[in-house]
């Protein structure tokens, strides 16, 4: 009879094996997925039982590694055995082959690895648990990166198993040094996050201020790294993401080499790498793959990309509201003639086109694959010609906001698109009130922002303002790979060579 008080919870295990097996159920509530087998160990009269969470662990394992050696072993009598604890030390040394990942008295502790996966281990007549390496977590398998494809480059993607995760980095940085920092987050879920990077290679301060906003975490559930992004960030009102995230371990890996930090959350395939530039948005993987040439010349195409994402409809609406007269004479007569019997103005036909195309990428994400990208071209592509045909909108509108969308496309970074997309929204508006002067304005402010904008520390404009000029080999061009000897100065490294000159 259970003569506790409800919401009693004890600090330590008894050393009733009947007592611990019964809170043991109290604790998890009494989960229809534990699994309990209660055993005579060898020659003795000692009773064992071994706990476990089905689906989470091994039951392969535990059969075959801890359970038949327990009752196989004749050898051991218990009047060979001074006490409960010496048979459990027996236990752990001469029966079980796998990792004991803990050894304790405490329910605090056994509970959460429990929780992992892993199996204890109980003995009647002490009041100390094995906690033995059983996990076995449903994961898919290792995958081409569905975000971030490549004509050239590694075909591997990161999945939801941090210690998968974990192990693809080990093999790309087979470095002594690579330190793993762990936390445990969320009140309820109790995830794990790793915190990694190279130590004597990262700058000990970002170290430490990554690990303390990490610490600062208070939230039930992380469902995502994008939660931890969006606590841990400087500024939550700038519409530009000041940490990347990725999951391609090729693209971690060269960060950690230049001294970033990356953060590693359970349950998510997307890495978070801090700090995070700039001019970070215009690089890719790919860009080192290739010779220095065409690296430079897609960076440069992505810079002029960026810039179409955000202007170009916006002069369309300024030049042709407020400055005609700039103009060519004969592209004049061309834009009236498509533009006759349209009854919107420029601000209206943009607006109404952009947000038309933005429901449809939406949509195109969210149907079904086999369909979805169908339905985001064949839709685009009746709309716009009825929208054309119907008069509402001028065929050079079209062909502004086709090639606004393409340029989105061509940013490697989703988030950063996505920014870019919101601000572009912004400069239409303020051309449709003041025309080039409101776009120059808000360009201005956007600068101004940037300028002031840190993440951990580092200005997010580096190494263009503050300028570090040696760090612009590897900026909005890319020098030949043997001139890039050096890492990146405004992530201040502990060792700043990477290669030797040749």
């Amino acid at each position: 009879m259970n003569t506790r008080q409800p919401g009693y919870t004890p600090e330590f295990l008894s050393t009733n094996l009947k007592e611990n097996l019964t809170t043991f159920s109290l604790l998890l509530n009494d989960p229809s997925d534990l699994t309990t087998k209660v055993l005579q160990v060898g020659g003795s009269t000692y009773t064992s039982a071994i706990v476990s969470l089905e689906g989470l662990s091994d039951q392969l394992l535990i059969k075959e590694q801890i359970i038949q050696p327990i009752q196989q072993n004749q050898e051991l009598s218990q009047e060979s055995m001074i006490s409960a604890h010496m048979m459990l030390h027996e236990i752990e040394n001469r029966m079980i082959s796998l990792q004991i990942t803990n050894r304790t008295r405490r329910w605090d502790e056994v509970i959460p690895i429990i929780l992992s996966g892993d199996t204890a281990l109980m003995l009647e007549g002490t009041d100390e648990v094995l906690l033995i390496k059983s996990r076995k977590w449903p994961a898919r398998s290792i995958e081409e990166p569905q975000t971030e494809a490549l004509v050239r480059g590694p075909r591997v993607g990161f999945t939801e198993s941090i210690y998968t995760n974990i192990s693809l980095l080990r093999r790309h940085i087979r470095e002594p040094n690579l330190t793993i920092d762990t936390h445990i987050i969320g009140r309820r879920s109790n995830q794990s996050l790793a915190v990694i990077y190279i130590k004597g290679l990262t700058n000990p301060d970002l170290i430490e201020e990554v690990n303390r906003r990490l610490k600062s975490l208070d939230l039930d559930y992380a469902p995502e790294s994008g939660t931890v992004e969006q606590w841990i960030e400087d500024s939550f009102l700038s519409p530009f993401p000041q940490i990347l995230n990725t999951e391609r371990p090729d693209k971690v890996t060269s960060a950690l080499l230049q001294g970033k930090v990356a953060v590693l959350l359970d349950g998510t395939p997307f890495v978070l790498l801090l700090p995070f530039t700039f001019v970070s948005l215009l690089h890719s993987p790919e860009d080192y793959y290739e010779r220095w040439s065409i690296g430079s010349l897609i960076r440069l195409l992505r810079l002029a990309a960026i810039g179409i994402t955000l202007f170009l409809p916006a002069l369309y609406i300024a030049i042709l509201s407020f400055h005609p007269g700039m103009i060519p004479f004969k592209l004049v007569f061309s834009i009236a003639a498509s533009r006759e019997g349209v009854p919107f103005p420029a601000v209206i036909e943009a607006l109404l086109m952009e947000v038309t195309l933005e429901l449809l990428r939406e949509a195109g994400i969210r149907l079904p694959k086999p369909i979805g990208q169908t339905i985001g071209i064949v839709g685009g592509l009746v709309i716009g010609e009825a929208a054309v045909q119907a008069g509402i909108v001028s065929p050079i509108m079209v062909i502004i906001v086709a090639l606004t969308a393409i340029s989105s496309f061509a940013i490697p970074s989703y988030s950063a698109g996505i920014s870019f997309r919101m601000l572009r929204f912004a400069i239409m508006i303020a051309a449709s009130f003041l025309g080039l002067y409101g776009i120059v304005l808000t360009f201005i402010m956007i600068c101004i922002h940037l300028m002031r904008l840190h993440t951990f520390g580092i200005p997010y404009l580096s190494p263009v303002a503050p300028s570090i000029q040696h760090d612009w080999k590897d900026m909005f061009i890319r020098v030949p790979v043997t001139w890039l000897t050096r890492r990146p100065l405004f992530m201040k490294p502990q060792d700043i060579h990477r290669a030797k000159k040749r």
